[in-house]
């Protein structure tokens, strides 16, 4: 006997590889959450960065976390060279205008004042 059911069917298929192509287009898109970001730099004041990809910081993030967790430290065989990171210069990006700073030409530090009034 045949299936009668509509997971046999051509049209069913086809809807279903369409929900997998974009299951698989929606988790390995590059500039998601996750992917990476369009152009890297560091804020210039205010926050660090939550997140970024080791590949933006380094040339060679692989090699330095190893090291750095001492993988392959022990290998008597063929011990590992000292690992030269290769450092990337992140530029730095302002979200917002700063007021200028003002400051008096003569600054006069006194002591015995306070900056505002301390309630009894």
């Amino acid at each position: 006997m045949t299936s009668t059911r509509n997971i046999n069917t051509s049209s069913d298929y086809c809807l279903q590889q369409a929900s997998f192509r974009g299951m698989v287009k929606y988790k390995f898109y590059e500039h998601s959450q996750y992917g990476t970001c369009l152009d890297p730099a560091i804020p210039c004041v205010g926050y660090t960065p939550s997140h970024l990809p080791r590949d933006v910081l380094s040339h060679n993030p692989v090699e330095i976390e190893s090291a750095l967790f001492g993988i392959n430290s022990s290998n008597l065989v063929s011990p590992q060279k000292p690992v030269q990171p290769y450092l990337k210069k992140l530029p730095s990006k302002q979200f917002f205008q700063r007021a200028p700073l003002i400051m008096p030409s003569p600054l006069i530090m006194e002591n015995n004042q306070r900056p505002f009034p301390v309630p009894n």
